[in-house]
């Protein structure tokens, strides 16, 4: 697989859905306690080397963290599917032994940036008006979503 075979121009989100979508908050929550927020990422793609088609399967769970006697904290559970179509898939794929896809470093790092960002924008307008409204995804390095998918 070459270096220069990644052409952004040449990868397109057809289809996207968020299939989980919930924010719990307590009754007497007070953001005016909200010191900061815990989050994790989860992150897996898969592939359909046929129809030149890529998976990507991304959630946020989001919890606040406050000061004082808050008994309960609001949490944010938040889950997305992108589909991509990958015109010369080909080129940045193989097929290993025991059918194992090997995927060039370039694409993955494509997939899990776009599908990040876009997931940041959308959470960004869903939190808009809730106990999260203060919380954004932060800037991370693509490749860091990959190595957590491998585990």
């Amino acid at each position: 697989m070459s270096a220069n075979i990644l052409h952004p121009e040449k990868i397109e989100i057809v289809d996207f859905k968020i299939i989980k979508g919930q924010i719990n908050s307590p009754f007497d929550f007070e953001n005016k306690k909200v010191e900061g927020h815990i989050f994790n990422v989860d992150f897996e793609l898969g592939f359909n080397l046929e129809d030149k088609l890529a998976r990507a399967d991304f959630s946020v769970n989001v919890e606040t963290k406050s000061n004082g006697d808050t008994i309960e904290e609001a949490v944010g559970n938040f889950s997305f599917v992108y589909v991509f179509y990958v015109d010369n898939i080909e080129e940045l794929t193989t097929v290993e032994k025991d059918e194992i896809i090997t995927v060039h470093p370039a694409l993955g790092n494509a997939l899990a940036s776009i599908t990040y960002s876009t997931s940041r924008g959308i959470l960004m307008t869903r939190f808009q008006g809730t106990v999260l409204s203060d919380f954004i995804l932060p800037v991370i390095n693509p490749n860091d979503l990959l190595e957590k998918g491998k585990k």
